[in-house]
């Protein structure tokens, strides 16, 4: 396919070079209706593209035009059978594989580190999920993925599961044998959907982990905003049809539902302009990516108290492969947590990192870096050094796992349950209708129907209090908590 052309995006700019009259939606009308700054900072050109599903310009809710094209460039790009845009992020693209593959009461084995987007799915499908406990790294305090071993008990203990969910990269970078995952789970004749957010770019150069659609994965949600350069809520839905677990028209069908019927097209020429960029350019700007990525992590491991994991943490099940572009720069050793020393670089050098934890900052690097902005990362992080270093002046490594919970009652059953409000650390052995999730990356602690534990209590206050992003309930203090009302007994 001639992938230097973007129907979409190009049709777009052609539409508003015709100066239509508008009597349609959005009113601002190519920017004339609307706030003078906002429409001097975003620029008209951006303005006259941001319409609706006219007829000239398709509607992906059932394409048949320039975005049924861009979505079959964007598939062979991808090396999928299919390919659909979702201007409703990733978490509308997760959202729709849950949703195309179960139905209520059935099984999904899913990682206990999943993205909250995957419990929403569960609990509109009414699901139940089988928790697998993801690989623990006890020198990094950090989460892996699932491992073949896990996903194999879990596959002999409910046969009858309708899909198994797989991270592939994780948040940090590090993946599993995807390629064995799927095939082991293909041959209990059960699909394999994988969270690829965090590997657009994978798909693009050698040296990279395997994609979900390299390994055969059923479908793949991929954040093409992350790291492939779309705009922020644009993302796409990869489909390999060819085992015949899914069925490509339910799929739109279910996308359709989830997605708004103003889509925007600013979302949808960003998805297909970076289509375009990765199909022609995508290796070489990896490669630049590499090297930007293996400089940096080489200088951070010559800093005193920092560590910056590379290719020696492979070789478990955990750790198959990884994505060196993921820094996570390991900062105990300086005696500080990396809630504070994500403060410090904020304050100190106007430095914004992807995610911080008590152990850890993660940044990525991407084709948007440059020599200028590793450079002054370096420099902070030299300077963090030199402020905080001492010898034997280290945090103790405790590593918390709080333990999954009793899940007492299907996600969906709790989620919409009769409901109390109690104080949050008196909730022991009452089971939760909310989330109560870090975020980001937005894994859940405790899910609806679940039975909270002092375990689980203790855990939580100890993250309120060190200050990291604890979300969820309706109390965002976390001082409440909804429960399920406990009906009294009849005698």
């Amino acid at each position: 396919m001639d992938h230097q052309v973007t129907p979409l995006f190009t049709a777009l700019k052609k539409h508003a070079a015709g100066n239509p009259v508008q009597f349609h939606i959005p009113g601002h009308k190519k920017g004339l209706g609307s706030d003078k700054e906002f429409r001097e900072f975003i620029g008209d050109n951006a303005l006259s593209i941001d319409l609706i599903n006219i007829a000239p310009l398709d509607d992906l809710h059932q394409p048949s035009g320039i975005i049924e094209e861009a979505q079959k460039l964007a598939a062979d790009a991808f090396g999928a059978d299919y390919t659909y845009f979702s201007v409703q992020g990733t978490s509308g693209a997760i959202m729709t594989m849950i949703l195309s593959i179960c139905s209520p009461g059935d099984k999904i084995i899913v990682p206990r580190n999943v993205h909250k987007s995957v419990m929403s799915a569960v609990i509109f499908a009414g699901a139940k999920p089988i928790f697998v406990s993801p690989a623990q790294d006890e020198n990094l305090g950090i989460d892996h993925g699932i491992t073949t071993s896990s996903v194999r008990r879990a596959l002999q203990r409910h046969p009858d599961a309708k899909a198994v969910l797989v991270i592939n990269p994780t948040y940090f970078g590090v993946c599993a044998d995807l390629k064995e995952i799927v095939d082991l789970a293909h041959s209990f004749g059960v699909p394999v959907l994988v969270d690829e957010a965090h590997g657009v770019h994978i798909h693009f150069h050698e040296e990279l982990p395997m994609s979900a659609m390299e390994a055969g994965a059923d479908m793949a949600a991929t954040s093409v905003h992350k790291l492939g350069g779309s705009m922020t809520q644009s993302s796409v839905l990869n489909l390999n049809v060819k085992n015949g677990y899914v069925n490509p028209q339910r799929v739109q069908t279910i996308i359709s539902m989830l997605t708004t019927t103003s889509t925007s097209y600013l979302l949808l020429a960003s998805l297909d302009t970076a289509r375009r960029n990765l199909a022609l350019h995508g290796r070489e700007m990896v490669q630049s990516t590499l090297d930007m990525a293996h400089y940096m992590r080489s200088e951070i491991n010559n800093i005193k108290g920092l560590y910056c994991f590379g290719r020696e943490i492979l070789g478990s099940e955990a750790t198959y492969d990884y994505d060196p572009t993921k820094l996570t720069i390991h900062v105990r050793h300086l005696g500080i947590t990396g809630y504070e020393t994500e403060n410090w670089l904020r304050e100190h050098y106007n430095i914004e990192v992807e995610l911080s934890d008590m152990y850890n900052i993660l940044c990525f690097i991407t084709p948007g870096d440059t020599e200028e902005t590793i450079e002054t990362l370096l420099t902070a992080l030299r300077e963090l050094s030199e402020s905080y270093y001492k010898e034997n002046n280290a945090n103790e490594l405790i590593v918390k796992i709080p333990e999954i919970p009793q899940l007492s009652l299907i996600p969906r059953d709790a989620f919409y349950a009769d409901t109390e409000v109690v104080p949050f650390k008196e909730s022991a052995g009452r089971i939760i209708a909310e989330f109560i999730y870090v975020y980001p990356p937005g894994i859940p602690i405790l899910l609806p129907g679940e039975v909270i534990s002092q375990d689980n209590i203790d855990y939580i206050v100890d993250h309120v209090e060190v200050g990291l992003p604890v979300k969820g309930p309706e109390d965002r203090y976390i001082n409440q908590v909804k429960v399920i009302v406990e009906a009294d007994p009849i005698f």
